[in-house]
């Protein structure tokens, strides 16, 4: 009985662990913004009437 209260606590500890570590990866990730297509249509724009 006692081994199998001994296990189940190694697990939850295991999960909780896993757990906390994922989340702060997670949190620690740098995210990149790609510019909205508006943006690079007027700047090819703005480029092509540079050239006339």
């Amino acid at each position: 009985m006692w081994v199998v209260i001994a296990v189940s606590a190694v697990i939850v500890v295991m999960v909780l662990v896993l757990s906390i570590l994922t989340l702060n990866k997670g949190y620690g990730y740098n995210h990149t913004v790609d510019p909205l297509p508006e943006e690079k249509d007027q700047e090819n724009k703005e480029e092509s009437d540079q050239g006339k």
